[in-house]
């Protein structure tokens, strides 16, 4: 069985310079995991919890998830307040819980969130696939979106770990 982790793609997110291939990375996250949920896994949608006047403030409405990210009520809920969603969260009892073969990671920030989610993931003893295709950033001021994704997907991909890391790129993970 297998779990995936949506890393807050959030209304927030929108907020700022333009996504790389945000629509694209949205509708690969909702096939991936409606062929998740087919398969008996989970669905685990990590939610940003940002301070007062943050664009992640809870109950705002940059803190709700992004209405085309489709969600289903089975789906779990880890909120977090940092990078790293294990770090003072219930994602480790939940996943210990759920026993997965591996844990799928996509979603928004490549460069902080989602590394921190593939590495965390990674110590946790867990197999990982970083989803190639699966997650998204903007522009930084020193490199563009799609380099940082190369490079991040280079770089989970040559973690020294006691267990597998794996990138694929959707396709290859749907039949």
């Amino acid at each position: 069985m297998d779990a995936m982790l949506v890393v807050h793609m959030q209304v927030g997110l929108l907020s700022g310079m333009p996504k790389h291939d945000l629509h694209g990375v949205v509708d690969r996250i909702n096939r991936l995991t409606a062929r998740i949920r087919a398969q008996t896994g989970k669905v685990i949608l990590i939610q940003h919890c940002g301070g007062k006047g943050d664009a992640f403030e809870p109950q705002t409405p940059g803190w709700q998830f992004l209405p085309e990210i489709v969600r289903e009520a089975a789906d779990i809920i880890v909120p977090t307040t940092l990078n790293d969603p294990f770090a003072g969260t219930d994602l480790q009892a939940r996943l210990k819980e759920l026993q997965p073969d591996r844990v799928l990671v996509t979603g928004w920030a490549t460069d902080f969130c989602v590394d921190s989610t593939v590495r965390s993931t990674v110590a946790h003893q867990y197999d990982v696939v970083a989803v190639a295709d699966g997650h998204t950033l903007s522009d930084r001021p020193h490199l563009d979106a799609l380099s940082i994704i190369r490079h991040h997907n280079w770089v989970w991909s040559n973690l020294i770990t006691r267990r597998s890391i794996k990138v694929a790129a959707t396709d290859e993970l749907l039949p």
